[in-house]
């Protein structure tokens, strides 16, 4: 098999569903280091170095194949070094980041959008050498032992390493990755007994850690020309964990200067105490950010130079934005969505599960089957509705969704095929057109059942911030 290039220059497909041409061999490569890293790279077993040779033969037509065959040989040996196991994370990286070009290009022929081009970050800060020694030497130790081999004195490793990393802002992100994959592998130890090992997963995040102890790969987000225009919002995607919340806000960005609109995200979190759940949740985020009072009400942001990164991230700051006018988010999806730009993605940051493309879909029939919630687009296979990333602090259900007639989601690849989760709808309840939001709790509501657990909240917050009063004054 050869090296498996993005798709640019190809013909527009027809379907979003269409398989892509070295899809199925580029995953197969991956899934031969994927296996070899279960079993650990210290004493491979004869199938497992098969695997390794087949990863190499997949670069055989790439600048890095001499690097890549030389590793995947001392590792398939067991005496593979350091330099060896980065050498295979970064081809990892890169077949991956092969994979996301080519499905993010049909993506965009499908949504009639074009991509811009990725860009390369600022330059990194000279980060201590010791420490990202230190978490290479883990993360190899990691490998050797591979994830059957996992027991507790090998995974403690990291906890030193981490707390040596988290005060230095420049080493935070790698210090956050290695804490959550040592976390991780901590619950599922002795890896032994495991019935079930996330191959993919674990691999994923081996090899981002990996790849961001080699000195500057750590840089930090190219920054973009400063944001000054009006911001059209077009749902929010809400992320809820045990200990912290994230609202992330799909918008289409209007240059003032007249320039083409660009897709961008504003993102906020605030950590969050186990009794607040529900629409609570956005008493958290609101005094971080008035982005989420506009989209509760329906309205444009103008903004005026906020920070905006090359990969479409608002660094957002409300001093630099004021509301603006009534702005129907299906009437910008309608109008806009197809002529902005999608922003670039930074060069590391190339793989396919982090593929999120906001779209519009109309004219859809949609089955609630044994597989789940299904929606068809005339003469296209289905798309698979992620009901379970629909937050219960909004309005919007997998009811509604079914009852739907237009839908702005987000096109997310999984396995093979494009799924959707839904932002908003179109629908009719009690025999009248509404459009039903995600993240139509976000500024506030009047809705009962969103009301009820607003109140709920203000009062667990109320005596959570009465108790560290107390234990303050203690």
């Amino acid at each position: 098999m050869q090296w498996f290039p993005p798709t640019r220059g190809a013909a527009p497909a027809t379907t979003a569903q269409e398989p892509l041409d070295g899809l199925d061999e580029a995953l197969a490569a991956v899934d031969g280091l994927d296996r070899a890293l279960v079993a650990g790279l210290l004493r491979p077993q004869p199938a497992h170095a098969a695997g390794l040779a087949g990863f190499a033969e997949a670069f055989g037509a790439s600048p890095l194949a001499a690097r890549v065959a030389e590793a995947a040989e001392k590792a398939a040996a067991g005496t593979a070094g350091e330099d060896h196991l980065v050498a295979l994370a970064a081809a990892r990286t890169a077949l991956l980041g092969s994979v996301h070009d080519a499905v993010a290009e049909h993506a965009a022929q499908f949504v009639r959008r074009d991509r811009a081009a990725a860009g390369s970050g600022d330059p990194a800060a000279e980060l201590p050498a010791n420490l990202l020694a230190a978490a290479r030497s883990w993360l190899a130790d990691l490998a050797r032992a591979g994830w059957r081999g996992l027991d507790h004195e090998t995974v403690s490793g990291a906890a030193q390493i981490v707390s040596a990393m988290l005060p230095d802002p420049d080493l935070r992100r790698l210090a956050t990755l290695l804490d959550g994959f040592a976390a991780e592998l901590a619950a599922s130890c002795p890896g032994a007994t495991l019935e079930r090992v996330p191959i993919r997963r674990w691999a994923d995040l081996w090899s981002r850690a990996m790849v961001l102890t080699v000195p500057g790969a750590l840089a930090a987000p190219a920054a973009g020309a400063p944001a000054t225009g009006r911001l059209l919002p077009l749902g929010v995607d809400l992320h809820e964990h045990a200990t912290a919340v994230q609202a992330q806000v799909h918008a289409v960005f209007e240059p003032a200067d007249g320039s083409r609109p660009l897709l961008v995200r504003a993102a906020v979190s605030a950590p969050k105490p186990d009794t607040v759940v529900g629409a609570g949740l956005w008493q958290l985020l609101r005094p971080h950010m008035s982005l989420l009072a506009a989209v509760g009400e329906g309205r444009a942001m103008e903004l005026d130079a906020m920070p905006l990164t090359a990969e479409g991230d608002l660094v957002w700051d409300d001093a630099r934005a004021r509301a603006g006018e009534p702005a129907d988010a299906f009437a910008t999806a309608r109008v806009a969505l197809s002529t902005a730009a999608d922003p670039a993605t930074a060069p590391l940051d190339r793989h396919p599960v982090r593929l999120v493309v906001p779209a519009l879909l109309e004219g859809y029939t949609t089955e609630d089957g044994a597989e789940g919630l299904t929606l068809t687009v005339a003469g296209r296979p289905p798309y698979a509705v992620e009901t379970d990333r629909l937050p219960v602090a909004g309005p919007l259900t997998p009811e509604a969704v079914a009852a739907s007639r237009a839908c702005i989601g987000l096109l997310r690849w999984d396995a093979g095929a494009y799924r959707i989760q839904p932002l908003a709808v179109e629908t009719t309840v009690r025999k009248k057109a509404v459009a039903l939001h995600a993240g139509g709790w976000a500024g506030g509501t009047t809705d009962k059942t969103g009301a009820k657990a607003e109140k709920a909240a203000t009062d667990a917050v109320a005596v959570l911030r009465e108790r560290a009063g107390k234990l303050l004054r203690k």
